[in-house]
């Protein structure tokens, strides 16, 4: 099996920015990168999937091709799309929900993490 190097940088380059952008504080940003992640695996997916213009399924009346695509990873890429929307639809009301209560968008630090992170570094908590 072959695979295409351009669609691999692609990827690559679609993972690198999805984990970028979960990386930051503003929700709009995470919604941004968990979607480019989740097409990134899509693509990969797909791409490991079997040869691109090949049927998933020949029938009966033909013999198995070597170049036939895989219709589990097809199947798997559909569901994976909605599962992607869904969590998406669930972050934007999320980011609603936390713009109509604070009038922001960005994820302020817990105050109890704060506690824990300072205690781990050696720090005296009551300071």
């Amino acid at each position: 099996m072959t695979s295409n190097l351009t669609l691999l940088i692609v990827i690559g380059a679609l993972v690198a920015c999805g984990v970028y952008l979960i990386l930051e504080r503003a929700v709009s940003k995470m919604l941004l990168g968990m979607i480019l992640f989740g097409n990134a695996a899509n693509l990969l997916v797909i791409m490991v999937g079997g040869p691109s213009g090949r049927p998933p399924i020949l029938g009966s009346a033909h013999p198995v091709v070597e170049g036939m695509a895989d219709p589990l990873a097809q199947a798997m890429v559909l569901t994976a799309i909605v599962i992607t929307m869904g969590i998406a639809a669930f972050v934007l009301a999320l980011a609603y929900r936390s713009f109509a209560l604070t009038t922001t968008d960005q994820v302020e630090n817990d105050p109890e993490d704060t506690e824990v992170a300072g205690r781990r570094a050696g720090e005296d908590p009551e300071r």
